[in-house]
């Protein structure tokens, strides 16, 4: 029986859960061999996973985090068991810790052959094209240190991308040492001095983490943060009563003005009980995926462009403690707040001069010694120029979505192509499928992602088993 061979590009939480759940898959041996692609130091943690920093915690409680969907406690099992516990401030995690349970959980992956035959292999190198394979049926994806992996199924598990630049052209500040594109790569804030003056662009969850780190340093010079709308993630509520669900109301609905109002009567009646509006808001989240698609391509763009910006406030919380030091620092002065975004960033002798506009407003300028963008991932892959994107968009292989938010899917996953086709050979998990799922980079929905990709996969090896075995 020929070996089979599935590569995964992108080894962070979805590629290398997919990874784990194809090596749990049940059923009579697959002779296949798993290659995951990841250029970081080793496979699991990823971007969001990676940072070495005790002020950086998961913005989940860890009841929510376990990897696999039908053992709720398994995160909170190996905290116990490895006696990382005391990483925790109370039901909240650090991301470094999870990175740790993800790292290892892979790692024993990799370690040796699973019993269904699976045999997963580590390549520590970046991808840079999938090419149609000119034997048959399948891909070859070229690695950058020369490698060809002949492949019968090809998932992109990319994660999120590094943010847009901030302004529109010209860009020469993109080399200046103290502009930081990305908080998240390694070093990225180390040149920071404790009496430099940082601005920061974003006030979301990124924004929270650098203050808190910048804090942790012993940072004293100015803080400014510059936000369009000023708005700050809310606080959790990890011990809220759960709030029945309500999608039945929901289903049909087909405008975001009827969901807007059923789910404004439904926060007004928790509050008429004495609950939190959390909990209403949570109860949202398994239909999520049925609530968007129900709205046609017009109502998605108007959601996007009146209420994304406050959904991600709203739905996606700061642990208390973290929520609680930012109104401190914002109380006390140490941290002084401006709204409107940047419009031009130019270097100068002593760092960045950013300009701030405004609607209604003059422009105003501010100098700071580092600039740092925390305004979150870019999502358009039709602006994102990683080599394999663009040789796989240039191809007509990959289609990123009109809202600027993935890529075109079928309901498995499976990419468009150009003539609308799914492809019988490339996948995509992850960020990317947010044009299916609106929200999809949280661990609960991307470990669904992965049992169901992973299941899929397994019978479309089982399909060429098949075949192979009538052709013998």
């Amino acid at each position: 029986m020929q070996r089979r061979s599935i590569t995964i590009i992108g080894g962070g939480f979805s590629g290398s859960m997919l990874a784990v759940q194809l090596a749990r898959l049940a059923g009579q041996p697959y002779h296949c061999d798993v290659h995951l692609i990841e250029p970081r130091p080793a496979p699991g943690p990823g971007l969001a996973y990676t940072a070495r920093r005790s002020e950086y915690l998961l913005n989940v409680p860890c009841k929510a985090l376990s990897a696999f969907p039908e053992e709720p406690d398994h995160f909170q099992n190996w905290l116990r068991v490895t006696g990382a516990a005391h990483t925790c401030q109370t039901v909240f995690c650090t991301r470094q810790s999870y990175g740790r349970y993800l790292q290892q959980l892979v790692g024993q992956v990799l370690e040796w052959p699973a019993m269904n035959g699976m045999n997963c292999q580590w390549h520590n190198s970046s991808a840079l094209s999938v090419e149609p394979d000119p034997a048959g049926p399948g891909a070859v994806v070229r690695l950058r240190n020369g490698e060809l992996i002949r492949s019968d199924l090809v998932v992109l598990a990319l994660g999120n991308f590094p943010p847009a630049l901030p302004t529109p052209p010209p860009h020469d500040y993109v080399r200046h040492p103290g502009f930081h594109g990305s908080p998240w790569l390694s070093g990225a804030l180390s040149s920071i001095k404790s009496t430099d003056d940082v601005l920061l662009l974003g006030s979301g969850l990124t924004a929270v983490d650098v203050l808190l780190g910048l804090r942790a340093d012993g940072h004293q010079g100015r803080l400014t943060v510059v936000s369009q709308h000023g708005r700050w993630p809310t606080a959790a509520v990890p011990d809220a009563p759960a709030y029945p669900s309500f999608y039945p109301e929901l289903a049909g609905l087909n405008t975001v003005g009827e969901v807007m109002r059923v789910v404004r009567r439904h926060v007004a009646a928790a509050q008429a009980q004495g609950l939190a509006w959390q909990p209403v808001l949570d109860s949202l989240r398994p239909d999520l995926p049925r609530i968007w698609a129900g709205w046609p391509l017009a109502e998605q763009a108007r959601f996007l462009r009146h209420l994304a910006g406050m959904w991600s406030v709203l739905r996606h919380r700061s642990p208390p403690g973290n929520a609680a030091t930012i109104e401190e620092l914002l109380a006390s002065g140490r941290v002084q707040q401006l709204r409107g975004r940047a419009r031009q960033l130019v270097p100068t002798d002593d760092g960045l001069l950013v300009t701030i506009s405004r609607a209604g407003q003059p422009d105003r300028q501010v100098t700071a010694r580092h600039v740092i963008t925390c305004t979150g991932p870019l999502l358009d892959y039709r602006r994102i120029q990683e080599p394999l994107v663009v040789q796989l968009r240039e191809a007509g292989r990959l289609v990123p979505d009109p809202l600027g938010l993935g890529l075109l899917t079928d309901v498995n996953g499976a990419l468009l192509n150009a003539d609308g086709r799914a492809s019988g050979t490339l996948f995509t998990i992850g960020p990317s499928r947010r044009p299916a799922f609106f929200e999809s980079t949280a661990v609960p929905e991307l470990r669904a992602q992965a049992v169901t990709l992973a299941r899929l996969l397994g019978q479309r090896l089982r399909q060429l088993e098949h075949s192979e075995r009538t052709e013998a």
